[in-house]
């Protein structure tokens, strides 16, 4: 495809979901009004959003099943329980089914739609794992099916309702558990793995609390075995065979090596449907159990290319075909259309994500209308004439959405009301475009400050995403709006290599890190200054994992921020190779090994140009980070002490590569929020307004 932005068309035989300019349940996400002084968005504020996800339809179509994530902000530690609720597709008999403090996820209905099965690890041992439970679809008390020995993954029901398909990683092996008790938990790298494996639960019995009450569940039968961990398991129609992904190992680098294999039920036995040198994933039957569609990228490597549609016959009596090869955008998950002559698959354009149809015999393509922002986890009702999904529109957070054929949207859910209740003031969000130093066109969200004033130059903010194969999209960000309500102008640039733009944009970083992507970001800076939105002399940038890698490679290459922090950056290429857990990928973008292309390692790390750097740091990093490793913070701050640059490192105990503890999220975007000000002359008001809703101190005479 030539063109950057896809065609919305709306076809006869798909189901459209119209955008609704003005109708009653979108008119509800418009930011609230403003007041004098508004009420803006905390640190603290951005922990009560609610989260909305995993939108089930009931088999006759007329009830959704969704999981509302909440946080009790009087609790000391902040913790987050997630709950089932049910609604109605017309939005009536909105109910919350789950209650207590352990999450209930991934909910199922059962073929019939009589019960609803989730996930929970419920039971008064510290230890309880994670197991599946039933209630019945009308409520009241659930009640325990599995009891395995590790914790139940994933699970699915037969079509005919007769068991259960349990995703469950293996436990130790006797014989190591024995060593570790002898001779301690010394491991060899590479050694051994926990791989995951399908299981079959027999449930027939186990549907009446009664009955479950009083006997134990069946013990379940062990469906895969091997030198092998398997993922993203799909029953035929018959429940007669079970499509899988297969990996030689867990580890992240080697994610890409997957390959689809078919096993039959009854027999145990696995045949290999299809196999490359690289990746094939999220195998699917159609509805007459003829075909199964996978996506397929069939490069040997870890890369950055568009994964293809592939259809094959389950026995292998077909060739295998390939579709899409001449779409430029990425193909995901199918989803098949009831009458089997179309697969849907979700993908991003541009700064939103929505959904799109392919036709199985001719290839032609078609994308179906959706709201803009960000669209995803879709679900098609069986008779495939309603879908539900996960919308989150540019000023509010995601809300349970359906649309039926040739319908328009509905919003079911209404999950911060509060958000409205207390008039929190939110800012503007819009698409903006710039030219970067090639002539050619890049893409951002601009996110403005609360109360923006046209012809104001405000301080500014520029926030690379990550990956770098990401792309940051015009959905509600609360972490943008954060900054909106403390009076910044924030620009989250598409540079290139960003997804949703085509292969050839996506490649255009390929041996250019700092380069091409650099020249995006700046760019896109100055047409900020020169709209006027951001004052030349406040300039802010900040990042996270290849978002730090581009604020760390900025802050040696130019002077003109007053305030820089890389968070979660890659700062040596070099010694990031062997020290991360995706290896190939990184090697993908400079043609090999630290060993075998050193001069390309050293002359893309932001390290090699440190004494460079004049603007004020603030590093951030995650403990316990095994995608970027701390190391690569502890490199740049020491260099930056070592030549006496203004730097600070702050460190958070026990994080990955993402931050997830609620307290080191709030304590995160303070630093940001302080650091900033500091050195724009902004200080943030947010965490000084009279209604920031921290817990009460405890006098003496009231404490036990």
């Amino acid at each position: 495809m030539k063109s950057r932005r896809l065609r919305s068309v709306v076809a006869g035989a798909g189901v459209a979901l119209a955008v609704v300019a003005a109708g009653p349940a979108l008119a509800q996400e418009s930011a609230p009004a403003e007041s004098a002084s508004p009420r803006v968005l905390s640190a603290r504020d951005t922990l009560r959003i609610n989260q909305v996800a995993a939108p089930r339809l009931s088999p006759d179509g007329e009830w959704v099943l969704y999981t509302v994530t909440s946080r009790d902000m009087d609790d000391p530690d902040l913790e987050a329980v997630t709950h089932l609720w049910r609604v109605r597709v017309d939005g009536t008999g909105n109910r919350q089914l789950t209650r207590g403090s352990a999450s209930a996820t991934a909910p199922a209905w059962s073929p019939d739609g009589s019960l609803i099965a989730f996930l929970a690890a419920r039971g008064e041992e510290p230890e309880a794992t994670a197991q599946v439970h039933f209630l019945y679809a009308d409520g009241g008390e659930a009640w325990p099916v599995t009891e395995h020995d590790e914790a139940v993954r994933a699970f699915s029901f037969a079509p005919d309702g007769s068991a259960l398909l349990l995703l469950v990683q293996d436990g130790l092996p006797e014989e190591e558990e024995e060593r570790r008790r002898e001779h301690g938990d010394a491991e060899v790298v590479d050694g051994s793995y926990q791989m995951t494996h399908l299981w079959l639960q027999d449930i027939r019995g186990a549907t009446q609390p009664s009955l479950a009450g009083n006997l134990a569940p069946a013990p379940a039968r062990r469906l895969t075995e091997g030198d092998f961990t398997v993922a993203n398991p799909d029953w035929s129609p018959d429940s007669r065979q079970v499509a899988f992904e297969t990996r030689p190992n867990p580890t992240a680098n080697d994610g890409w090596q997957s390959d689809i294999q078919v096993v039959d039920v009854e027999t145990g036995e696995a045949r290999l449907l299809h196999e490359n040198g690289g990746s094939d994933t999220a195998p699917r039957w159609s509805p007459d159990g003829d075909t199964i569609a996978f996506a397929s990228n069939a490069t040997p490597t870890s890369n950055t290319l568009h994964s293809k549609l592939y259809v094959a016959a389950p026995d292998g009596d077909r060739p295998t075909r390939v579709l899409l090869e001449n779409f430029d955008r990425n193909f995901t998950v199918p989803t098949w259309a009831a009458n089997g002559r179309q697969v849907f698959w979700p993908t991003g354009d541009g700064t939103s994500t929505g959904l799109f149809r392919v036709s199985v015999e001719s290839g032609a393509v078609v994308s179906e209308s959706a709201p803009g922002g960000r669209n995803s986890q879709w679900d098609l009702s069986e008779d495939g004439t309603r879908w539900v999904w996960v919308h989150a529109s540019p000023v509010w957070p995601a809300e349970i959405y359906t649309a039926a054929t040739g319908g328009e949207p509905v919003r079911l859910t209404d999950a911060n009301a509060w958000l409205r209740d207390e008039q929190v003031a939110l800012g503007a969000v819009e698409t903006v475009r710039w030219t970067n130093g090639d002539g050619e066109t890049v893409e951002g969200v601009l996110t403005k400050p609360v109360g923006y004033e046209e012809g104001v130059a405000y301080p500014f903010i520029v926030n690379p995403h990550g990956g770098p194969t990401g792309a940051s999209l015009a959905a509600f960000s609360a972490e943008s709006q954060f900054f909106a309500g403390n009076g910044y102008v924030v620009l989250q640039p598409n540079f290139r290599g960003s997804t949703n733009y085509g292969q050839a944009f996506i490649s255009a970083n390929i041996d250019n890190w700092g380069i091409t992507d650099y020249d995006d970001v700046m760019t896109g800076v100055e047409h900020a200054v020169a709209m006027g939105w951001a004052d030349p002399d406040r300039l802010i940038c900040y990042g996270w994992s290849y978002g730090g890698y581009l604020s760390a490679w900025i802050v040696t290459q130019t002077d003109r921020f007053q305030a820089v922090s890389p968070g979660a950056a890659l700062t040596n290429l070099y010694s990031m190779y062997s020290t991360n857990d995706i290896q190939d990928y990184l090697a993908s973008f400079f043609g090999g090994t630290p060993w075998a292309e050193t001069e390309k390692y050293r002359r893309h790390s932001p390290m090699t140009y440190v004494a460079d750097v004049t603007s004020p740091v603030l590093l951030m990093h995650g403990g316990a980070d095994t995608r970027v490793p701390p190391e690569q913070s502890v490199e740049f701050y020491r260099a930056l002490r070592d030549l006496e640059k203004d730097v600070t490192f702050v460190r958070f105990p026990r994080e990955g590569h993402g931050i997830r503890e609620p307290l080191h999220q709030v304590d995160r975007l303070r630093r940001y929020a302080e650091f900033f000000g500091e050195h724009v002359d902004n200080p943030p008001v947010s965490e000084r307004q009279p209604h920031e809703a921290e817990p009460a101190e405890e006098s003496e005479e009231s404490a036990p």
